[in-house]
């Protein structure tokens, strides 16, 4: 009730529009650390419950200032619902101490969740500098959460690589500085074309990922092919040593999965079905998009479970 009360009110406190379900998770998780801090009188920063709030955190790149935000609405529920209890109620003798206990609580939680944003990678580690897109590791994490989540509800997803055609050749020709700008002005195109909440990373050296969830094989396959064509309409360069111009064009592929309810599912093997296609692409002559429909290792549930 605690939660659900705080979730109505926090996904509006801020710029960007939070999903109830994320700020669901944030609040359990939240709640736990009180819980801890106001029996045991301390939060370990270093403990998997602040590590999994940190996690979370990171999945939208949430602001600490917006995360604090949350606790303290927390607190005020907590409190709130503490005050008509006819035991420890507003009215009772021992309120002040049950007040200053959860205040305390909710300060140990943050101090602790502070401690652990400085133990671990600083943002570097969340936003690639070149692309402005998310990291490899933002995107695992993201990765094995979206498919924990399409194989407990059972929607479908899709997985888009994009890789740029012959850098390497580009590089070598024409300076490493083209090649960045390329990789630079793609971070920027690529993400205009998908959600908010889809995830967009730079996964390699050229291969910019994006992860959809709740999304069918046509608009995926849609949406892979306006971005090829885009880029190559309008992505073109000039190497001002030479005033040679640059034309660049992109590989994809498009790995489709409709989840049923108790589907498993390897997010490894997911990336290396797509991995898989971009290899096709290339070999087919690059500049195309190869759409691979279902998962090579997806193991149904047993007949008759949900």
């Amino acid at each position: 009730m605690l939660v659900w009360d705080t979730v109505a009110i926090f996904p509006f406190i801020g710029t960007e529009l939070l999903e109830p379900d994320y700020c669901n998770r944030i609040g359990e998780v939240v709640v736990r650390l009180l819980i801890h801090a106001v029996r045991d009188g301390k939060v370990d920063p270093r403990g998997e419950a602040v590590a999994d709030l940190y996690r979370i955190a990171l999945e939208r790149t949430l602001m600490a200032s917006r995360l604090f935000t949350f606790v303290y609405l927390l607190e005020r529920s907590a409190l709130d619902e503490l005050a008509v209890n006819d035991a420890i109620g507003a009215t009772s003798e021992p309120w002040p101490l049950v007040a200053q206990l959860v205040r305390r609580a909710s300060f140990d939680v943050l101090a602790a969740y502070t401690e652990r944003a400085q133990l671990e990678p600083s943002e570097a580690a969340i936003v690639d500098k070149l692309t402005t897109l998310h990291t490899r590791p933002v995107f695992d994490a993201a990765l094995s959460k979206e498919v924990e989540g399409a194989c407990r509800f059972g929607y479908p997803m899709s997985l888009i690589l994009f890789d740029v055609d012959r850098l390497s050749q580009i590089n070598q020709e024409h300076g490493y500085g083209v090649g960045d700008k390329i990789l630079e002005r793609l971070g920027i195109l690529i993400r205009q074309y998908f959600r908010q909440h889809d995830w967009v990373a730079r996964l390699s050296e050229d291969t910019i990922a994006v992860l959809l969830s709740r999304t069918e094989a046509e608009p995926a396959s849609e949406l892979a092919e306006r971005v090829r064509s885009t880029i190559e309409e309008r992505l073109e360069l000039t190497d001002h040593r030479t005033d040679q111009p640059v034309h660049v064009t992109i590989s994809a592929s498009v790995v489709n999965v409709a989840v049923n309810v108790g589907d498993v599912i390897d997010p490894e093997r997911l990336l290396a079905d797509a991995e898989a296609g971009i290899e096709r692409a290339k070999r087919q002559g690059r500049n195309r998009v190869v759409r691979v429909d279902g998962y090579s290792g997806k193991a149904h549930p047993p007949a008759g479970t949900t």
